[in-house]
C-alpha cells in the first residue's frame, strides 16, 4: 500500500476459493487467484471509511517483467473486446467485479488500484495485486470454446491418460500422468514460453500474441523440444541414455517439467515422440487449450516431399545405409490434437488440430509441426498452415521397397498403398480405452472420396504393373503369435500358389531387432532355402526365434521386424514385412483399504519374471497427480527366472477425487513394464460432520 493523506483502502480480498472454483481452476491452486478469459470475477476492498463523493476508482493492469504491456480498465459497460469493472459498495466494503474480454491475452497481470480525487489527483494506490489468467474454453466467444462437458473433463480437467503404443497389429497402452493441476506446474508452463525465441527476442510483441491459441501453440511445439532453443527436452532415439533416463521410464510430464525449471531451463534427457506429446499435451491443458493425445501407428516420415517412402536394401535385404537424411516409417508416431477456431484460415478449418512437438523437420525454420486442421489433412487441402503436406504424408505416403544392386541400380519390389496411417487412436472420454480417429483423417480405403482426396494431393492412384497384389498369382504372407518377452517363438511364413501348374521359388526369410523408428539394431536369424509349390496350393515355412537369438541386440521397444523375400521365374519378386511385438508381464498392483486425504494408504506390487534368467537391480518407479511425487521402491536381491516379487509401500494422498496410480519397473534385463491402479481419494471430515464439496 502507498499511503497518502487519505488511506481509505486498508486491504484487498482476492477472493480466490469462490472465483478459483466458479473459473474451474481449484484444482491448480486454493490460494492464488486463476481465472479465465470472458468470464467475470470478484474481489473485495475493505476500507476504513465510505469512499467519498468526490473521490473514484480506476483499475490499470500489467503484463510482462517490466510491465511491458499496460491495459487501462474501463467502468463502461459492455465496450467490446475491452476489459472493464463495475462496482457495489455496502459500508466499509467495495465489491469490484472485472471483466475480461474473451480473447484478452493469457499470464499473469498485476493489478493496480488507484483512488483518484475529482481532479484527477492520485489518493491512495494499491498495487501488486497479482492473479493469472488461462484460456476459457467453457466461454462461448473464446475460439477454444468446446461446448460438450464430457469432453471438456477429459480434455482440460483429467490428469491421467493412456497413451497408444506398439504396431498397427498388436496395440499396446501404457498410463500417463498429465498432471496440469500440480503445485506449480502452471507457473513452469508460463515460464516455458517466457523462454522462447519470440519472447527472448520481443517480449512486448510476444505477450500482446498470447491472445491466440495458434500462436501459443505454435510456440510450445517448438518449446517442448530443446532443438535450437532453450526448450523442456533432448531427443534421443537409441540407447545409451547416458546422464539421462530413457524414455520408457518416464510415466508422468511433472518430472520432466519440474526438473527443466529446476535446473535453470537446461534441457531434460530423454524423450522420444509419446515423451514429448505428453509433456505438450499437459502444458496446453494446463492454459485451458482442449488437448488429447493421439498414436498414428505405422507412420511416415516422408523427407522430400514426394508422398512416398522409399526403402532402400541391399541385396542381402539389409538397409542401404546413406550419408543423407532418408524416408522412414515408424510403427507409431504421437502427436496431440488441440481444438480451436481457426480465424486465420478459411471456413471449413475450425476444430481439432494437429500439433506435433517432436523434432522432425523445420517449419518456418522452427522444429515444431502445426496447428494444422485435421480436415484440411481429410480433404487433402494442403495448402493451409501449418506443415499440411508433411502431416497428410505421415498418414497416407505410399511405401515403396527397392533392391539395390551391386552396380548401383534400384529394382522396385514392393510398394504398399494401405499400411501408412492405420488405428489413429486416443483415449476415449469415456473410459480408459481405445477410441479410432482414422475416419477423421481419411476416407475408408478404396472409396470415391479417397481417390479423390489422393488426386488434389497430388498423390498417384494407380499401382504399377506387376506389384498389384490383387493381379500376382504368388501370394507371401507372414503370420505369427503374440509372443512374450523372454520365451521363444514360431513365425510362419505362407507361400500361395493361384497358377495352373507348379512353381519353383527361392525364398529368403530375414529377422532383425529394431527401434520404433525402423532403425536397424541386429539381425536375429536368416534362412535361406527353395521351396516348391504345388498348383492352388500352400508352402509353409517356420522360422523359430530363440530368447538367444534377440536377447543381446533387441532395443527398449522390443520389435522384431521379419522380412520374407520370393524370387520366382514366373513373375517379378515379392516381399512381405511384419513387425512383432514382444509384449511385457502384467503388474498387479492392489490398494488395501480406503484412501483418505493426508493419512497412509498401503499398497502392495507384484508381478513374475518371464526371462529365462535372473533379474537384477530391480526397482518401482510409483508417482500419481495428488497422490505422490515419483517415488523409486528398490527390490531386494535377485529376481529367479519365474519367481514372483513383491512390495509393499505406504503413501498419503494429498487431493481428494478419482486418481490414477501410474507404476514403472526396470532391471537390467527387463526395462518399462508399465501398470496403473485407480484410487478414490475420500476428503477427511472433523468429527464426523459432513461439508458440502468445494467448502472444504
Amino acid at each position: 500500500i502507498i499511503n497518502y493523506k487519505y488511506a481509505f483502502i486498508t486491504h484487498v480480498d482476492l477472493r480466490s476459493r469462490e472465483n478459483n472454483l466458479a473459473h474451474r481452476t481449484k484444482e491448480i491452486d486454493r490460494q492464488r487467484l486463476i481465472v479465465r478469459r470472458g468470464q467475470p470475477f470478484s474481489i473485495t476492498l475493505q476500507c476504513s471509511d465510505s469512499l467519498p463523493t468526490t473521490h473514484h476508482l480506476e483499475l490499470v493492469l500489467h503484463l510482462g517483467e517490466r510491465n511491458e504491456v499496460v491495459i487501462n480498465v474501463g467502468n463502461q459497460r459492455g465496450v467490446r473486446n475491452r476489459w472493464w469493472f463495475s462496482q457495489q459498495e455496502a459500508q466499509d466494503e467495495i465489491l469490484l467485479t472485472l471483466h475480461s474480454p474473451p480473447d484478452a491475452v493469457i499470464g499473469q497481470y498485476h493489478l493496480a488500484v488507484l483512488m483518484m480525487s475529482s481532479e484527477g489527483r492520485i489518493v491512495q494506490e494499491m498495487e501488486k495485486i497479482s492473479f493469472h489468467l488461462l484460456f476459457n474454453p467453457w466461454c462461448k466467444d473464446d475460439v477454444v470454446y468446446l461446448p460438450d462437458e464430457i469432453l471438456l473433463q477429459e480434455y482440460i480437467m483429467n490428469e491421467n491418460g493412456l497413451i497408444y503404443l506398439g504396431a498397427w497389429d498388436y496395440i499396446t497402452s501404457i498410463p500417463w500422468n498429465y498432471g496440469q493441476f500440480e503445485d506449480y506446474v502452471m507457473d513452469i508452463c508460463f515460464e516455458v514460453l517466457n523462454n522462447s525465441k519470440e519472447a527472448l527476442n520481443n517480449l512486448k510483441m510476444d505477450i500482446e500474441r498470447r491472445s491466440d491459441p495458434v500462436y501459443v501453440s505454435r510456440i510450445i511445439t517448438a518449446m517442448v523440444n530443446a532443438n535450437g532453443d532453450r526448450g523442456v527436452l533432448a531427443g534421443r532415439w537409441q540407447e545409451p541414455y547416458t546422464q539421462g533416463v530413457a524414455p520408457n521410464r518416464w510415466t508422468g510430464s511433472v518430472p520432466i517439467l519440474r526438473e527443466w525449471s529446476r535446473t535453470e531451463l537446461r534441457a531434460v534427457k530423454y524423450g522420444q515422440c509419446w515423451v514429448f506429446a505428453a509433456v505438450a499435451c499437459t502444458v496446453l491443458r494446463c492454459l485451458g487449450i482442449p488437448t488429447r493425445l493421439v498414436t498414428n501407428f505405422s507412420s511416415a516420415h516422408d523427407v522430400d516431399g514426394n508422398l512416398s517412402i522409399d526403402f532402400l536394401l541391399d541385396e542381402n535385404l539389409q538397409s542401404f545405409e546413406r550419408r543423407y537424411r532418408h524416408d522412414s516409417s515408424w510403427n507409431f508416431h504421437c502427436w496431440v490434437e488441440s481444438w480451436m477456431r481457426r480465424d486465420d484460415l478459411p471456413n471449413g478449418n475450425d476444430g481439432w488440430q494437429i500439433l506435433d512437438p517432436t523434432p522432425q523437420e523445420l517449419s518456418d525454420g522452427v522444429f515444431c509441426c502445426g496447428p494444422c486442421p485435421v480436415i484440411a489433412i481429410k480433404e487433402g487441402n494442403l495448402g493451409v498452415k501449418y506443415d499440411a503436406p508433411f502431416v497428410f504424408a505421415e498418414v497416407n505416403a505410399d511405401m515403396v521397397y527397392w533392391i539395390v544392386q551391386r552396380d548401383g541400380q534400384r529394382r522396385k519390389i514392393r510398394v504398399d498403398e494401405s499400411s501408412v496411417g492405420r488405428h489413429i487412436s486416443t483415449k476415449s472420454v469415456y473410459g480408459d480405452y481405445r477410441e479410432d480417429l482414422t475416419l477423421q483423417y481419411k476416407y475408408p480405403e478404396g472409396s470415391k472420396k479417397e481417390r479423390e482426396v489422393y488426386e488434389r494431393a497430388g498423390r498417384r492412384v494407380m499401382l504399377p504393373p506387376g506389384l498389384d497384389p490383387e493381379k500376382r498369382q504368388l501370394k507371401l504372407t507372414i503370420k505369427h503369435a503374440k509372443p512374450v518377452f523372454g520365451t521363444d517363438f514360431d513365425v510362419i511364413v505362407e507361400v500361395k500358389n493361384e497358377e495352373s501348374s507348379d512353381v519353383q521359388a527361392q525364398l529368403t526369410l530375414l529377422a532383425s531387432t529394431i527401434t520404433y523408428t525402423s532403425v536397424h539394431r541386429g539381425e536375429c536369424q536368416r534362412q535361406s532355402i527353395t521351396v516348391n509349390v504345388p498348383a492352388n496350393k500352400v508352402h509353409r515355412e517356420v522360422l523359430r526365434l530363440h530368447y538367444d537369438d534377440y536377447a543381446t541386440c533387441v532395443s527398449e521397444h522390443r520389435l522384431i521386424r521379419v522380412k520374407a523375400f520370393l524370387e520366382a521365374s514366373v513373375e517379378e519378386p515379392i516381399m512381405a514385412v511384419a513387425d512383432i511385438t514382444l509384449s511385457t508381464p502384467e503388474l498387479h498392483i492392489q490398494v488395501a483399504g480406503k484412501a483418505v486425504v493426508w493419512e497412509p494408504v498401503t499398497t502392495y506390487i507384484s508381478f513374475s519374471n518371464p526371462l529365462p534368467v535372473p533379474l537384477k537391480g530391480g526397482v518401482f518407479t510409483v508417482e500419481g497427480a495428488g497422490l505422490l511425487t515419483a517415488t523409486q521402491v528398490y527390490v531386494d536381491g535377485d529376481i529367479s527366472p519365474g519367481q514372483m516379487v513383491s512390495v509393499k509401500f505406504s503413501f498419503s494422498p494429498m487431493r481428494s477425487g478419482v486418481k490414477k496410480l501410474m507404476v514403472d519397473f526396470d532391471s537390467d534385463r527387463l526395462k518399462d513394464v508399465k501398470g496403473s491402479a485407480t484410487v478414490v481419494v475420500r476428503k477427511k471430515y472433523r468429527n464426523s460432520i459432513s461439508v458440502l464439496p468445494g467448502f472444504y
